[in-house]
């Protein structure tokens, strides 16, 4: 970080120079957006065409197709490889802990991240290609080590490790990769992009988990490609990954970035040469077209005060895990509390769909998963499962349609009413259905689960949005430059995501005690109860942009 220009003239020139300063001065003013831009890519960006915010929104597609294949074939590949119940629980925490704990620091990295080809696309690549590993060891874990392996009880033990290093692996990449797609987004678009390309996103979101419960439910078994792979799981493995990697190759060539760099490479050289005691602005020199090497000059000439305040600059750029979690933890009252919403949101929302399937079975159909699998209890249980995979394609694709209707409804109800609406729609049709568990009107439900998916896609990151840009505008009127703040878009997208992870870290260690005590009813009525108090959180103690 540089000195201004203006506090570089008023410590060069003399008393006769206060005309040429001024002048001078208002140039630099009126370079301040260039050099923002320059320094890190926070300019306003021109508006963008639907298809490439389309193309944008390709990786949430990707993604969420890659969730419900997992949803749907997690659990079979845990059973079929052996693992024991006791360590059910160390996969599911395992990863929303590593998330918990590293996503703002990739958020903060990401923030300050000076590759050539931008700021997030080097992370959402590398999160894309852990996903692709992840979904290789879950999906073929044992088939890879039955190859390698000939001992039985060898190839079982290694077979658990592969699919568990799988499973954890996907899911914190899958996590993690939300963060910088969201911060990518707002880098590029206007604010007018911004909001449109977040709906689009919910859009893709839904579309994409519908076809992936829909790819899950067919029988490949009996296609040419189950006869010529080894098994089902092979074949699901395809499709994913061939979608995820089409999804996420239109993604990365949707929207260049503007790369985090300094004026120039001098610019750099000179304050990496430097030290903090001899650090001033170097504008001067190249804006002329040479370095002078003048620093002890300038150090001579320049006020100490203002000397004194690069050092502290510079040292706000080297983002330790220490000054990271102080970050964190002082950040705006609004943002805490819309973190802490969206965690009421997350908890109600995993709380009812971890457990749903389950619930179909037991509560609506009223089977039962522990009878001999010839018995009728259990074959009934397996009916209900299935129902219950319906009613979550029928939540994604109304997350699709009601992230359409949202740019509707916008205009008329604001953030506000979207923000209340979905938690308040999803608290109520939850309630019903755990106090009336009836097949037909659980389905028809459902699509209220869709209004709190879309909800939580879009909304906060919305917010978000308008906070950023109140934040700019309130900086360019103090006449600073936009972006140059401790702060930026990375690190809150990632303290957002970041209570999607908590929210699994809650209810991994309490939820399960209490479905082993009262039974999956109490997933559904725990989800109503935390969403009808999300409402209550949204309403009043969200701060709203005007």
């Amino acid at each position: 970080m540089t000195l201004t220009k203006e506090s570089f003239h008023g410590a060069l020139l003399p008393a006769s120079g206060e005309a040429k300063a001024d002048m001078d001065g208002t140039r630099g003013k009126e370079e301040a957006p260039r050099q923002a831009v320059m320094r890190t890519g926070a300019a306003v960006p021109r508006r963008r065409a639907v298809g490439r915010l389309v193309m944008h929104s390709m990786a949430m597609f990707g993604r969420e197709f890659c969730y419900a294949v997992e949803a749907a074939f997690v659990t079979p590949v845990l059973l079929s490889v052996g693992l024991p119940k006791n360590l059910y629980s160390l996969v599911w925490l395992i990863s929303p802990i590593l998330g918990f704990v590293l996503q703002p620091v990739v958020g903060s990295a990401s923030d300050h991240c000076t590759c050539s080809w931008g700021r997030r696309r080097p992370y959402i690549l590398g999160l894309g290609i852990i996903m692709l590993l992840g979904m290789a060891l879950y999906l073929n874990g044992d088939v890879m080590i039955s190859a390698f392996i000939a001992e039985r009880d060898k190839q079982r033990t290694w077979a658990i490790v592969i699919t568990m290093l799988g499973v954890v692996l996907f899911d914190f990449a899958a996590d993690f990769i939300d963060g910088p797609i969201k911060a990518y987004l707002f880098d590029v678009c206007s604010h007018q992009d911004k909001e449109k390309g977040l709906h689009y996103h919910a859009l893709f979101t839904g579309l994409g988990g519908a076809l992936g419960y829909l790819t899950g439910a067919m029988d490949w078994g009996q296609t040419i490609l189950g006869y010529t792979l080894a098994s089902e799981f092979q074949v699901i493995f395809f499709f994913a990954a061939l979608v995820l990697i089409i999804c996420l190759t239109v993604h990365l060539c949707s929207i260049p970035e503007v790369p985090l760099r300094y004026e120039n490479e001098e610019a750099k050289f000179l304050l990496e040469e430097t030290e903090p005691h001899r650090y001033h602005s170097i504008e001067e020199e190249i804006r002329n077209g040479h370095l002078k090497s003048t620093c002890t000059e300038i150090k001579a000439a320049a006020k100490p005060g203002k000397c004194a305040a690069a050092p502290r600059t510079q040292e706000k750029r080297q983002m330790t895990l220490k000054s990271l979690l102080k970050t964190l933890l002082s950040m705006p009252s609004h943002y805490r509390c819309l973190c802490v919403s969206h965690l009421f949101g997350w908890m109600a929302f995993l709380s009812n769909m971890l457990f749903f399937t389950d619930f179909m079975g037991q509560v609506v159909y009223h089977g039962n998963p522990y009878a001999p699998h010839n018995s009728t209890l259990y074959l009934t249980y397996k009916a209900g499962v299935e129902m219950g995979c319906w009613g979550l394609c029928i939540n994604a694709i109304s997350s699709s349609v009601y992230s359409y209707l949202q740019k509707v409804l916008l205009p008329y109800i604001g953030l506000k009413g979207l923000y209340f609406m979905g938690y308040l729609l999803f608290g109520l049709g939850t309630g019903l259905i755990g106090l009336f568990p009836n097949v037909y009107s659980t389905l028809a439900l459902c699509s209220l689960f869709g209004v709190m998916s879309s909800t939580l896609y879009t909304v906060p990151f919305h917010l978000i949005a308008e906070y950023h840009r109140e934040e700019e505008s309130q900086k360019l009127q103090e006449g600073e430059q936009a972006g140059e703040h401790g702060r930026g878009k990375g690190i809150d997208c990632a303290a957002l995501t970041c209570m999607v992870q908590l929210a699994q870290i809650i209810l991994g260690v309490g939820l399960g005690l209490l479905v082993s005590v009262a039974g999956s009813a109490v997933t559904i009525i725990s989800a109503s109860t935390v969403a009808l108090a999300g409402c209550c959180f949204v309403a009043f103690c969200i701060r709203y942009v005007d």
